[in-house]
């Protein structure tokens, strides 16, 4: 494993872009040559994030693919949705291999990217050759691919919550609601009303309530899974915290089963499988226990009274929900152990 793999980031200026630039400046068998703004090409990377001071010294590049084909082997993107749709078949086109933190590459039904986006859909060819980069349940398909999409925070600590129950047949997919509570750097380094300190701080609410553009994602892999359509309710909610988000699900048992049951096939299912943690019985995750890392930590809660189970998967949005996950597929893609320079302990307290 001697050979060192050069990385680009498109969108080094947002906050998955300059998470990626972190993670990454630990991994053994990267090397980000590029950081690419189309903003601010010619800029000091460090002028908007003063953090990288010393650490980062290089100029951000505009977006040209010739360029990036001279000075990377792989492309991160990391931009706002209806970007990457445009430059992935060019930089595809110049033998690059890309790794799509937007949802432009996650629907494989160009509809219905168009319905919840509100945005031109990318072509049919590269929907159907993207692989949908969740490590722990597509992870095979991830190797040797040249065009993953990574999957989007909430889907993320949603789909590891759910999948395993839906595929032993544990509870019914047509019950499942979802309840699902972020942080504001989830909404990206933009500037609006909504994420203003004095609208964010002291103050709790629900958004998007059935219109978020995770539900159709979310419902494409259950329905995979369950091999039938599976429709949810799925309401997200922005908490005053930097990070994190916590996935509560809901939904109706097929049997009579036990905290137990539950905590014992998904340890099965996730067996070898570095960054999922299941918790014992009667213990419940918090966001803080994962922050600053790859991690995805599930409990589970058991009603006999309604035969309803509650689980509660916990992620940190910008780490395993964006440029940790991204890395974790880069590993797979590259035919490398999954947490390659991804094994650093949450950031607590």
């Amino acid at each position: 494993m001697s050979t060192v793999v050069r990385a680009a980031i498109i969108g080094s200026t947002g906050y998955g872009g300059v998470e990626l630039i972190r993670l990454l400046a630990g991994h053994p068998q990267v090397e980000v040559t590029s950081v690419v703004s189309s903003s601010s090409a010619g800029a000091p990377i460090a002028e908007g994030f003063p953090h990288l001071n010393e650490i980062r010294t290089d100029l951000l590049d505009d977006v040209d693919p010739a360029l990036l084909k001279s000075k990377a082997d792989v492309v991160f993107i990391a931009t706002p949705a209806g970007v990457a749709s445009k430059i992935t078949p060019l930089l595809l086109a110049e033998g690059l291999k890309v790794i799509d933190i937007s949802g432009d590459h996650r629907l494989k039904d160009r509809s219905e990217y168009e319905t919840w986006y509100k945005k031109e859909p990318a072509a049919q060819e590269y929907l159907d050759q993207a692989v949908f980069g969740l490590c722990e349940v597509y992870g095979e398909s991830v190797r040797g691919a040249d065009l993953i999409s990574n999957p989007g925070c909430f889907p993320t600590a949603t789909l590891l919550g759910l999948v395993p129950a839906v595929k032993a047949g544990l509870i019914d997919p047509a019950s499942i609601i979802i309840d699902a509570k972020s942080g504001v750097s989830g909404a990206g380094r933009g500037v609006s009303l909504g994420n203003h300190y004095s609208e964010v701080n002291e103050n709790f609410k629900a958004y998007k309530i059935n219109k978020h553009q995770h539900i159709p994602e979310i419902e494409q892999v259950l329905s995979d899974i369950a091999g039938k359509k599976v429709v949810t309710t799925f309401t997200t909610h922005l908490v005053p915290m930097t990070r994190g988000i916590m996935s509560t699900m809901y939904a109706s048992m097929t049997g009579n089963h036990t905290n137990e049951d539950f905590i014992s096939l998904y340890r099965n299912y996730y067996e070898g499988r570095p960054f999922v943690r299941i918790r014992q019985n009667g213990v419940w995750p918090a966001t803080k226990e994962v922050s600053g890392s790859n991690y995805c930590d599930i409990g589970f809660a058991v009603d006999p009274r309604t035969n309803r189970v509650t689980i509660v998967s916990v992620i940190d949005n910008l780490v395993k929900g964006a440029a940790g996950q991204a890395i974790q597929n880069l590993n797979l893609m590259m035919g490398w152990d999954e947490s390659l320079g991804l094994r650093f302990v949450p950031v607590y307290p």
